[in-house]
């Protein structure tokens, strides 16, 4: 199990000096689904991105804590009591993401010449070896670094079979995760995105959080251009996130229709780059009927 927390987290654009958020106050337990909800401009992306880490914003108070528990990691890793809770703000993305944070993009980049299988695989190596970094003691550290000869992480280079996770074996990790997803294993072999439908594209960024198996996901507006049948697809995939490995759940989301499908545990509503009101998911209902105007009227006193 583990535990996101944000605590009176303020940023601004890194160049401008735009304020965006103003003290937002959040906890996301590993297991439990969350919904963010708000109108356009309110923070809900820029939250996303602050936790994973994103170089345009620029964090001007408050923390973003990770907690951890001794087995999170299973048998591999070792986790001592001083290392059970880490401040993101002082890691790199690719560190956040070694250490179980996941961020689902609202618009994923397509790449050609990289199949599927090939990013993936690459991904999860990147990530185990990145987290044995973090997790090993100081006098291994120094040896590591005078082994070392640079991490190779292109999926265009370097042995096919290179890394903790070999091709054979990610091939059956693989398959079992896309029959978890019920998502047709043709994918597979197509290039990163590359002609992908939007809803497509949604499931592939599912796939991926299904392989990485993170401790927390954030996903940004991920029903944002689905058509009913993949809003179901890509719903059933975040469930079983939650049901299968209990990954926590940060979903963004502008419309309550997503939760028809993924019930959330916690609604929150963010307003001005703060969190104006939390619930359980009659609160995403009442926003579906009534707007945003009556959060605002009832926390500021005024529409």
């Amino acid at each position: 199990m583990a535990r996101l927390e944000l605590s009176n987290l303020h940023a601004e654009v890194a160049e401008g000096d735009e304020q965006i958020l103003e003290g937002v106050d959040l906890e996301v337990q590993s297991g439990e689904i969350h919904a963010l909800m708000g109108p356009n401009g309110s923070g809900k992306s820029t939250t996303a991105k602050v936790i994973a880490g994103h170089p345009a914003y620029e964090v001007t108070e408050g923390e973003v804590l990770l907690h951890l528990e001794d087995d999170e990691f299973g048998e591999d890793i070792e986790i001592d009591e001083d290392q059970r809770t880490w401040n993101l703000l002082d890691l790199e993305p690719n560190e956040r993401a070694s250490l179980g944070i996941f961020l689902g993009f609202q618009y994923p980049a397509e790449i050609e010449g990289v199949t599927m299988t090939n990013f993936l695989r690459t991904a999860l190596n990147a990530k185990i070896e990145e987290r044995e970094e973090l997790f090993e003691d100081e006098d291994d550290e120094d040896e590591a670094e005078e082994d070392d000869e640079g991490f190779e992480n292109s999926p265009m280079e370097g042995p096919a079979d290179e890394g903790e996770v070999g091709v054979a074996e990610f091939q059956g990790i693989l398959q079992e995760k896309m029959e978890q997803l019920e998502m047709d294993e043709k994918f597979a072999q197509r290039y990163l995105n590359a002609g992908f439908s939007g809803g497509e594209k949604k499931q592939n960024e599912v796939l991926q959080a299904a392989i990485l198996e993170p401790s927390v996901a954030v996903l940004d507006e991920i029903d944002s251009g689905l058509d009913i049948d993949r809003l179901q697809d890509v719903s059933e995939g975040i469930n079983a996130l939650r049901d299968e490995q209990g990954t926590g759940i940060l979903q963004i989301t502008h419309y309550q229709r997503i939760l028809d499908y993924v019930e959330p545990d916690h609604v929150h509503v963010m307003l001005d780059g703060q969190i104006a009101k939390s619930g359980g998911p009659e609160l995403a209902e009442k926003l579906e009927d009534k707007g945003y105007d009556w959060v605002r009227e009832d926390v500021y006193g005024t529409a």
